[in-house]
């Protein structure tokens, strides 16, 4: 039996889709259809080279590796939805058993808002959290031009290379404790990566809480996926100042953009391994 899941993690402005078992293209296209775009958006100029990204999946495939996460942005300009960016996570069906696995992530539109990106991540199976690597770990832009398939193909092998590094660190930081101050501290980096120089709606121990038993614990693994769930789901209640200065309750929104959850769940990680290096020193 197939599980699928039709999230809504990433709001309003968005379709999603993950499954336990890799996805198949009946469930692809029914939630993430840009992914199966028969031609580039008009906008494109005859310079642009157009390869559906469903190619790339069935390349992929082929390779050994299948989808289990996509989701798709609902743009403002009806006529790019249908293709509109989407992003995927891929990952060897190895990982039955273990508490993580790694992934490829791919981002791409067929609209010219996107080249083919690919990152590191890892899935955390308790929570479902969806991890992305930092900006040590390596990253590959390929544009629309050139041997496209050739060459993404080659990119998730580049990107694959960093998972060793990836579960090390990770592994590394499962055996990190960190003190209240350490976890507090990063608590307050993570809200400054959140909202820049914006006025934070809550204080760094609301996102150090876990929201789950399996993540009670002092590890510098445990207060990073607290703090990254937090942050990307949002949700949390807070108090925020408004223009005329007054302070009105609000609530934390989720991350619900392609490219503010990959730039976030990537400084998010590189804020931990921050902390990692002054641990190990």
């Amino acid at each position: 039996m197939t599980y699928h899941h039709l999230a809504t993690r990433f709001g309003r402005n968005s379709h999603q889709i993950s499954g336990r078992e890799a996805l198949d293209n009946e469930a692809l296209y029914r939630h993430v259809p840009s992914i199966f775009a028969g031609e580039a958006h008009d906008s494109r100029s005859e310079r642009y080279v157009y390869v559906p990204t469903i190619d790339i999946v069935e390349g992929l495939r082929r390779e050994g590796w299948f989808p289990f996460f996509a989701v798709q942005s609902v743009p403002r300009d009806g006529s790019r939805h249908g293709h509109a960016k989407h992003m995927l996570r891929l990952r060897r069906d190895d990982g039955i058993g273990k508490p993580e696995a790694a992934e490829v992530i791919i981002v791409n539109s067929h609209d010219g808002t996107s080249s083919y990106q690919m990152f590191a991540g890892m899935l955390r199976f308790v929570c479902t959290n969806s991890l992305v690597a930092g900006e040590r770990f390596e990253d590959v832009r390929v544009p629309h031009k050139g041997n496209i398939q050739h060459d993404i193909i080659e990119g998730v092998y580049t990107v694959a290379e960093d998972f060793p590094r990836l579960i090390d660190a990770s592994e590394t930081m499962k055996e990190i404790q960190l003190g209240e101050d350490e976890r507090r501290v990063l608590g307050e980096a993570s809200l400054v990566a959140r909202y820049g120089e914006e006025e934070s709606p809550i204080r760094p121990e609301q996102i150090i809480e876990p929201r789950r038993r399996e993540d009670v614990g002092q590890s510098l693994w445990m207060t990073y996926n607290t703090i990254q769930e937090n942050i990307i789901r949002g949700g949390l209640h807070g108090r925020k100042r408004n223009a005329e200065g007054r302070i009105r309750r609000s609530q934390t929104r989720p991350i619900n953009g392609i490219d503010q959850n990959v730039t976030l769940n990537r400084a998010l990680w590189t804020l931990a391994e921050g902390m990692q290096r002054l641990k190990t020193r």
